[in-house]
């Protein structure tokens, strides 16, 4: 059986103010009224039941994402009642749904991108489904064909073709974040893909690897399982889940298995635009600029201003700017932002300023 799980776990701080701890900016209604986490879920057409897609978050978003998203039972929700990377966030979803349908098969997907083309995307994921089905111990993933030398994404190596299978290739290895000149390398040779951190996996068979690999998570996720539907828990989440070692799935499980000659590992790579909206600049190349490059989500007025964004969850508040050059400006309720272009990144140092928890 096919199951889908969206990983939307982060608290989003490089876009505060207007995300913040109870309102991530995977629940923020940026684009035309709907969040990237809607926007992941309605990527999901036609692919995967509505009544098997999963949200992996924290516990603590529960209540908003069912306010925000009332198709969404509290059995398809999965919370965390600590963030422990991306390592743990799988693995609970292999071990409860191996215990529910040890036929299980399930992607991993993230709540942080933009994706087009979709039908790229489902032809993508159908053939990753379809591979993990005819083998279920083979691990895939997905490979974003890169536009520019990125140094902030980990890259997949493309190996040999799989047999028989157009378009899906074996993995040839897992590289982390590289510096300038091997990510200009890796460019070059198109043979290198941006690692997209979206997965196909049999939910058993990843749990075995698990117990190989990381037996700490294994052994806290099996106790996690076993509780399972029972009175237990939640008690035994609480217990359990804040325990487990906080590592990723990339470099707990994914990169020893790719040199484990005995493992399977497989790719597709996607031709897709994929941008990842974690910051305010980030969001702004949602946006459509003026002739000056200034862009709004909202109402907003310049006069010899240039490469200006301004945001506002007010449509009816006008921002307004007088010779301005390189300016972020987000303005909520409470709390207004403004700071230039280059030092967006910083934002996230403010918000954990301005509320310590989220650190």
């Amino acid at each position: 059986m096919r199951y889908a799980m969206i990983m939307a776990g982060g608290a989003g701080t490089r876009l505060w103010p207007m995300s913040r701890q109870f309102r991530p900016k995977q629940l923020l209604p940026l684009f035309e009224g709907r969040s990237l986490l809607q926007i992941a879920i309605d990527r999901l057409g036609g692919l995967v039941d509505p009544g098997r897609r999963l949200i992996c978050t924290a516990e603590a978003h529960r209540a908003v994402i069912r306010e925000c998203l009332p198709a969404f039972s509290d059995e398809q929700i999965l919370g965390e009642p600590q963030g422990r990377d991306t390592l743990n966030a799988v693995g609970l979803t292999a071990a409860v749904l191996a215990r529910q349908d040890p036929d299980s098969i399930f992607a991993v997907l993230t709540a942080d991108h933009l994706i087009e083309p979709l039908d790229e995307f489902a032809r993508g994921l159908e053939l990753g489904y379809r591979l993990v089905e005819d083998d279920p111990g083979r691990f895939m993933t997905f490979a974003v064909a890169p536009t520019y030398p990125a140094t902030g994404y980990g890259y997949v190596q493309q190996g040999e073709p799989i047999a028989g299978v157009d378009g899906a290739y074996e993995v040839g290895r897992f590289v982390e974040k590289p510096d300038r000149q091997t990510a200009e390398q890796y460019l070059k040779s198109g043979a290198y893909g941006w690692n997209s951190g979206m997965f196909v996996f049999h939910a058993a068979s990843f749990m075995e690897r698990l117990e190989r690999d990381v037996p700490e998570s294994h052994a806290g996720l099996r106790r996690i399982a076993d509780a399972w539907g029972t009175d237990r828990q939640q008690a035994v989440l609480n217990e359990v889940y804040p325990a487990l070692p906080k590592t990723s799935v990339d470099y707990g499980v994914m990169e020893p298995a790719s040199r484990d000659p005995a493992c399977r590992i497989g790719m597709v790579p996607l031709n897709i635009t994929w941008l990842d909206v974690g910051s305010w600049p980030s969001y702004g190349q949602t946006l459509e600029p003026d002739e000056n490059g200034n862009a709004s989500n909202a109402a907003s007025l310049h006069l010899d201003s240039s490469n200006v964004l301004a945001v506002s969850d007010d449509p009816e508040h006008t921002i307004a700017t007088v010779g301005c050059r390189d300016l972020v400006i987000v303005r909520t309720g409470d709390v207004t932002l403004v700071c230039p272009h280059d030092h967006a990144e910083r934002v996230k140092e403010l918000a954990t300023r301005a509320d310590p928890s989220l650190q």
